[in-house]
């Protein structure tokens, strides 16, 4: 028998239904901050974001009696960070007294305490009475499918002469961004490449604005979107 908050190592368990086959990594329970005093809670850290880095999509499991808890934060970065495929399970909804209003507003409250994840979805289920629990795998399949995809040059560049043409790029002291095409260098997490004639430049409020109008086009429900830009010269466009 294992007793709650006693697993220590990440365990990994393999599942197939009708909706594909997968492995699920139990990880190591991650006590609150205040009471991350002794050396094996850290290692519960560490082996936590170790199998981050093994996953294609992670379940931030959100205790909703509790809400976003520091240590939620700091894991849910980790994943972030990693580019991994994200969906925030709101875990124990069956214990939480509801009117009309109350699941917006805990989602308004969860976006609000981690703002860099507003493109992870979120469910709320019941772990005691499987409510929601099957369309769980459904939204993983699609997560996952959206981490790894894959944009032909194309079409990311016709999304992008119609967002330049939508919001000129910025300039500076007289000198305007030029954005002269870009292409997609690699997957999970879906990652451009964008070609410019001067990198300081390119603010990253314009980039969050790429983003999104990328988000519009192509979804990309669940995962981060990372741009790489490079300065290229003209005449070798």
């Amino acid at each position: 028998m294992i007793l709650p908050g006693t697993t220590r190592d990440a365990i990994d368990s393999k599942f197939e239904n009708k909706f594909g086959k997968y492995v699920f990594i139990d990880t190591a329970g991650v006590r609150k901050k205040n009471k991350v005093k002794e050396s094996i809670e850290k290692f519960s850290i560490m082996r936590t974001i170790l199998a981050i880095e093994r996953s294609d999509v992670c379940l931030m499991m959100i205790d909703a009696t509790e809400g976003v808890t520091d240590q939620d934060a700091k894991i849910a970065g980790e994943a972030h960070e990693a580019g991994k495929g994200i969906i925030l399970v709101v875990n124990k909804w069956d214990e939480i007294e509801k009117d009309n209003n109350t699941t917006e507003k805990f989602k308004k409250d969860i976006y609000n305490k981690l703002a860099y994840l507003t493109y992870a979805p979120i469910i709320f289920i019941s772990a005691k009475t499987g409510q929601r629990v099957n369309k769980l795998y459904e939204l993983i399949n699609s997560v996952a499918s959206q981490n790894a995809l894959r944009i032909s040059t194309s079409m990311i560049n016709q999304v992008l002469n119609e967002a330049i043409a939508i919001v000129q790029p910025p300039t500076d002291k007289g000198r305007r961004l030029k954005i002269y095409y870009m292409t997609q260098a690699s997957t999970k997490p879906p990652t451009f490449v964008v070609f410019v004639n001067d990198k300081e430049l390119f603010h990253f409020s314009y980039e969050r604005y790429l983003i999104n109008q990328i988000r519009k086009e192509f979804g990309m429900i669940g995962t981060p979107i990372r741009i790489i830009v490079r300065e290229k010269l003209e005449k070798d466009v």
